[in-house]
């Protein structure tokens, strides 16, 4: 967008047409040039800031998968301490239930000697 320069009448009468459009001309191209060498400082300040911010993100993702991995392990080896838990009381458990079944075996042939003694007695007796 050129320059409009709104210079009073009396500037025109001293320096003349001329001198005075010679003037704005190059206050536009000043302009001009001024907003080109910003956009482009723009543009390589842009294309830094994209640069850092990839390496950033790159570097949080990178940090993020350290992170992940140590908290993996670290619940790996808790699942492996449950579980190790969860077998030691199985292993009493079934020790308690193998201690219970021998005994209800042996309650067992007890009543079933003590019940043939009976029926043999009882068959003994009716002869």
């Amino acid at each position: 967008m050129p320059l409009t320069a709104k210079l009073s009448k009396e500037f025109y009468d001293k320096f003349g047409n001329a001198v005075v459009d010679e003037l704005v001309n190059w206050f536009n191209q000043v302009d001009a040039t001024n907003k080109l060498e910003l956009r482009d400082l723009n543009e390589l300040n842009f294309a830094r800031f994209d640069a850092k911010l990839e390496q950033r993100i790159a570097e949080l993702r990178a940090e993020l998968r350290t992170e992940l991995a140590t908290l993996e392990a670290k619940l790996r080896a808790e699942i492996a301490t449950l579980e190790g838990r969860i077998l030691a009381r199985l292993g009493v458990v079934k020790g308690r239930f193998g201690t219970l079944e021998g005994r209800l075996v042996r309650w067992m042939f007890l009543f079933w000697v003590a019940s043939l003694g009976t029926s043999i007695a009882l068959i003994e007796l009716t002869r």
